[in-house]
């Protein structure tokens, strides 16, 4: 007899529609095109299968290419560089792989090979994922996005060692503005503010500067901002900051 792999209440997360809030848009060669974000897919994981109940593990990676070349409007001089990678997602006796790739563009080398391993890795990590369900991008992948819906639903615990969760008294019917909230804009309260910040200050200097440079490229805060303390004031830049935390240990 076999023993199932995944509790009820993961196989209903994982077959879940996606929400469409946690969908990012880029464009591409004069298309739009839709993704997940490296640290929803880990939030996502985290969230389905417990903190300890998967594991990522990058079996190859291969720089295909390293070249100089200009950068910006200043045509300054710096590096291009590809990667390409492949990484295992296994939850239980269930193992996944995905293959991605990776590039970087910087004026020194070592942080273009950085930025390019990194997204390489990140690339072939959320493919791998992928074929776990809706929740890690599957939606996407269907030119209609039929099972990718604009309504939140509750974020259920899927870990197996949780208690199901008690049915939800009836909620009133809420007004559109109430509906189109997204509670990842909530502000924190200032005391989850110094917590914060007093974690990421502990953390030693090469990972300190790798953060900053991660939370600058991922909220878009300007060049001229002098410091991102100050930027740190809502749930989505805790909940980034706890799943970079968690990937980086």
């Amino acid at each position: 007899m076999t023993t199932a792999v995944f509790s009820t209440e993961q196989i209903a997360a994982l077959s879940a529609p996606l929400d469409r809030a946690k969908v990012q848009t880029r464009s591409q060669a004069g298309r739009s095109l839709a993704y997940l974000e490296g640290w929803q897919a880990i939030a996502e994981a985290n969230r389905i299968f417990g903190f300890d109940g998967w594991q990522r593990e990058t079996i190859a990676v291969q720089c295909v290419s390293e070249r100089e070349r200009t950068l910006g409007s200043s045509n300054r001089a710096g590096w291009g560089v590809t990667y390409t990678a492949r990484v295992r997602i296994s939850v239980g006796d269930v193992i996944r792989e995905g293959s991605g790739a990776g590039h970087g563009i910087d004026a020194d080398l070592g942080q273009a090979h950085e930025s390019a391993l990194k997204e390489a890795e990140t690339d072939a990590m959320k493919r791998a994922l992928m074929t776990f369900g809706n929740p890690f991008g599957l939606a996407l992948y269907d030119k209609q996005q039929r099972e990718v819906t604009s309504s939140a639903t509750p974020a259920s615990n899927a870990n197996p060692s949780s208690r199901p969760a008690e049915a939800a008294p009836r909620q009133q019917p809420q007004s559109p503005a109430q509906q189109e909230k997204d509670p990842s804009l909530d502000p924190l309260d200032p005391g989850t503010i110094q917590q914060i910040l007093a974690t990421v200050r502990g953390l030693p200097r090469p990972a300190l500067e790798g953060f900053t440079k991660a939370f600058r490229k991922r909220f878009q805060v300007p060049e001229e901002a002098a410091s991102i303390a100050d930027r740190i004031c809502q749930r989505r830049h805790h909940d980034w900051i706890e799943t970079f935390l968690v990937s980086h240990r």
